[in-house]
């Protein structure tokens, strides 16, 4: 019983994480990412006490049922409404493409020719990448080969960084609908993370799309590898500091995201068009982040989504971090996350409706 309610605080607490800032107390976040496990335990606990035929089953339920509109955040039962073909809907798909598996990551030279396929199959009408790259005048010229593969021609592309002049990385929104402003989101200091927005006109409406990739953890190599090989307890002095040096990385993380999200939030609220928000926020659904940009918006795998919406397909972490959230005076249809490993994310997809 003292075990359960070490776990029954757990989740407790983690239902704070998404309501105060990682700036404020940034230990509640780790809380917030530990949630599905934390709820794992207690279920674990309610069946624990079921098989003893004893009541205490009803304090880890009680506990869950406190967080209900979580569990929704993190897992979906319904059945998806299908509306693919309705003409009123615009289609919309959110991608971290890690450059295009620029490095060969995936170990096969045929990762990029399967990702224009994957999108062409799709056919969206609207694409937000994250991570994007594009090299001038080579086989690695996405900005036009994406175009080229997808009748996607209008274009807004923000890169952060480049390389020998010819190399451009950044984020970039793909659209079949024409485009009649664009804007950066100022964070207040050079990085590699970005926010843009894009104002399109869909038939008489302007609506505007953010695109963004937030602040992620930037674990490296041996960080990974730790993690990985991590199946018994730590007992090594290099361990422990293996250890903090995650700890560290997250810390950081949640900080930066919370205050680029502030940002972003803040934003979104002054937009005078109805919005669509895509991108990879590198935060689960139970965090300060989520939290802030879907403010007064609708989550697509809530309206429409159905089983876990796990998004990253790395070792860690393993949640939903790709979204896709639109006003409330739209609806949306038929999400769903694209299984295919060629990049360390999945593709997301849903239909929005226009009116």
């Amino acid at each position: 019983m003292l075990l359960n309610h070490f776990a029954a605080i757990g989740l407790l607490i983690s239902y704070l994480s998404p309501h105060i800032s990682p700036q404020i107390f940034w230990l509640l976040a780790f809380f917030g990412l530990a949630y599905p496990i934390l709820l794992i335990i207690n279920v674990l606990f309610i069946l624990y006490w079921l098989v003893q035929f004893k009541k205490r089953f009803i304090y880890s339920l009680l506990i869950i049922f406190c967080g209900f509109n979580y569990l929704s955040r993190t897992f979906q039962f319904k059945l998806s409404d299908s509306k693919e073909n309705d003409k009123a809907l615009i289609k919309i798909m959110s991608y971290n493409v890690k450059a295009f598996d620029l490095y060969n990551w995936t170990k096969n030279t045929e990762t990029k020719t399967k990702m224009y396929q994957l999108i062409a199959d799709e056919n969206p009408e609207i694409v937000c990448f994250q991570e994007f790259y594009s090299r001038d005048s080579s086989a690695f010229d996405n900005y036009d080969s994406i175009s080229t593969t997808t009748k996607l021609k209008n274009i807004h592309v923000e890169y952060t960084s480049h390389a020998r002049l010819k190399q451009h990385f950044g984020i970039a929104t793909y659209s079949k609908f024409p485009i009649v402003n664009r804007g950066k989101i100022d964070f207040g200091y050079k990085s590699n993370n970005v926010c843009i927005y894009t104002d399109l006109i869909v038939g008489k409406d302007t609506i505007r799309v953010y695109n963004m990739h937030l602040q992620s953890i930037a674990f490296s190599k041996d960080d990974y590898k730790f993690a990985e090989e991590l199946h018994s307890e730590i007992e090594t002095k290099e361990e422990v500091e293996r250890s903090k040096n995650i700890l560290r990385r997250l810390k950081r993380a949640f900080v930066k995201r919370s205050k680029q999200a502030d940002i972003i939030g803040a934003h979104i609220a002054s937009s005078k068009y109805k919005v669509i928000v895509c991108g990879d926020f590198n935060d689960t659904p139970t965090s300060y982040t989520y939290n802030t940009i879907s403010d007064n918006l609708k989550d697509s795998f809530l309206e429409s989504g159905r089983g876990l919406g796990k998004t990253y397909s790395g070792v860690f972490p393993s949640f939903r971090i790709d979204y896709i959230l639109h006003d409330k005076k739209f609806n949306s249809y038929n999400y769903k996350t694209i299984k295919e490993e060629y990049s360390d994310h999945f593709p997301i997809v849903t239909y929005i409706s226009k009116d």
